[in-house]
């Protein structure tokens, strides 16, 4: 089954302790998984899955984000599945396409986070929902990055800053786990 993989990372991941907002964006792509043969693929119109790469520095200060050309927000890269069953290996080529950094390191083969968040309809795309399955990611800041077209910026950000920039409960998440890790 090509949806077996998204689904032992997401049982997994389920049984660590999470916040109630991250417990139910698990339990609902667990259950989007199981009613759609189709969520690795973007004609799922109802939604897919996709793959972010939460990029840190080594001393855990700093992350990298886009500044997402379509949505207008500061985020973390990823994308969609395109049919891949193998969602670190999607954050992982998001991450190289949209920065350009050769030299990139996983530091934990599971999931780091799972967010559910609704894409607002665009163009002849209706709004439809993302469960974005979320990874660690090790970056050297001093690589050089590449702006793609898929954003306006690129930057690296101490983790006290995210707020500032993107208030969104799930990239608090994110800085709070980071925080955490060794």
């Amino acid at each position: 089954m090509p949806r077996a993989g998204a689904l032992e990372l997401l049982l997994a991941h389920a049984e660590l302790r999470l916040s109630p907002e991250e417990a139910f964006s698990v339990e609902e792509t667990i259950a989007f998984i199981g009613t759609h043969p189709d969520c690795l693929l973007r004609t799922c119109l109802q939604g897919h899955l996709t793959g972010s790469a939460w990029i840190v520095s080594a001393d855990r200060e700093r992350t990298l984000l886009t500044h997402h050309r379509k949505l207008g927000k500061w985020l973390q890269l990823g994308g969609h599945a395109d049919g891949d069953r193998d969602l670190l290996s999607v954050a992982l080529r998001e991450a190289r396409e949209e920065s350009r950094l050769s030299r990139l390191t996983v530091r934990a083969a599971g999931l780091f986070d799972v967010d559910r968040h609704l894409i607002p309809a665009r163009g002849s795309e209706p709004a439809h929902w993302h469960h974005d399955l979320r990874f660690m990611i090790e970056a050297d800041p001093a690589e050089p990055l590449k702006v793609s077209g898929e954003s306006r910026a690129l930057a690296w950000v101490e983790l006290g800053e995210v707020g500032r920039l993107n208030p969104e409960e799930s990239m608090a998440r994110m800085v709070r786990k980071t925080a955490r890790r060794p």
